[in-house]
């Protein structure tokens, strides 16, 4: 299985973080999705709004899950909350480098028997169980699974994105986006596994699941 987060605009305007932190909704400002985070991602920075955790599969493209996360929470902690409810039936899930956590490592593997493959921070490899932590995702094995990342939950995103019109939330408030969410994601999965059963193209789905 392949994790990733996806940060979306909230609908309306941006809430500055210093008003935002202070309470503070500036004159003129209307509109606002007061429910709504800062976040941050190494792509395109500092974002308002409200964030996606998507569940993909590696061997056939087909979403797991797609469900609304807080845009300032941590993914690495989503990831595990939603990756132990599987457990007994994966074996092996990748992350980009917001997972690199010792602890969530080696918790993984000692309880639920899960293989965390992400890509560890420069410079942190001294201790002995850091440094048996990058050994054992290091593999030959792993690393050819973890590039497959960019063909899967990486464009997954993009995908639903795409169908959806993404850029900007269509709603405000977390429970709004909560259920929206969700139904974009179940809506992918039932379009996604009857491709598949047809033997078609887990991508090429777009017309169905927008009914046109």
């Amino acid at each position: 299985m392949s994790a990733d987060k996806m940060m979306i605009k909230a609908r309306g305007p941006v809430w500055h973080k210093k008003h935002k932190d202070m309470g503070i909704i500036p004159e003129g400002l209307h509109g606002l999705d007061k429910q709504a985070t800062w976040g941050k991602s190494r792509t395109i920075g500092w974002l308002y709004g409200h964030g996606t955790f998507c569940i993909t599969t590696l061997k056939v493209p087909i979403v797991g899950i797609f469900q609304w996360m807080k845009n300032s929470g941590n993914e690495a902690k989503r990831m595990e909350q939603e990756i132990i409810k599987y457990v007994g039936l994966v074996k092996k899930v990748l992350m980009d480098s917001k997972a690199d956590d010792q602890k969530l490592y080696f918790s993984l593997k000692k309880y639920y028997k899960m293989q965390l493959v992400t890509v560890p921070r420069k410079g942190m490899d001294k201790s002995p169980l850091r440094k048996k932590m990058i050994k054992e995702m290091m593999t030959k094995a792993n690393k050819k699974d973890f590039k497959k990342r960019s063909v899967t939950v990486e464009p997954m995103q993009g995908l639903i994105d795409n169908i959806f019109d993404l850029e900007r939330c269509w709603m405000r408030g977390d429970d709004s986006n909560r259920w929206l969410f969700a139904s974009m994601g179940i809506a992918m999965q039932m379009a996604q596994f009857k491709a598949y059963k047809q033997q078609r193209s887990t991508w090429d789905i777009k017309s169905e699941v927008l009914g046109v």
